[in-house]
């Protein structure tokens, strides 16, 4: 599965939520899935405090799948074809000095 089949299974999971509803209790803004992709990626951290190796496999896995569902919404209501931002990030990565 490509980025952009993940984009409208996540797109069909929202909408079967209610979550972009107009009077949603979560409206999903650019700013508010900016805020919960940070607190996914938390909790991805926090599985490794006191650790210095995973110790729960199935929830990092889910903690990344959560980082990766808010990111592929962020980049998708932002119109941000997150494909090619990846493809040119490396690109100009490539060039830059790393010391």
């Amino acid at each position: 599965m490509d980025i952009e089949e993940l984009t409208v299974k996540m797109h069909q999971f929202v909408s079967s939520k209610g979550w972009y509803d107009s009077i949603s209790k979560k409206p999903q803004t650019p700013k508010n899935l900016a805020i919960s992709l940070v607190l996914e990626a938390s909790e991805v951290l926090e599985l490794f405090q006191w650790e210095e190796d995973v110790v729960d496999k199935p929830a990092l896995a889910g903690e990344l799948a959560d980082v990766m569902l808010y990111l592929l919404q962020l980049a998708s209501v932002s119109n941000i074809n997150l494909e090619e931002a990846v493809n040119k990030k490396l690109s100009i990565n490539y060039h830059r000095s790393w010391e």
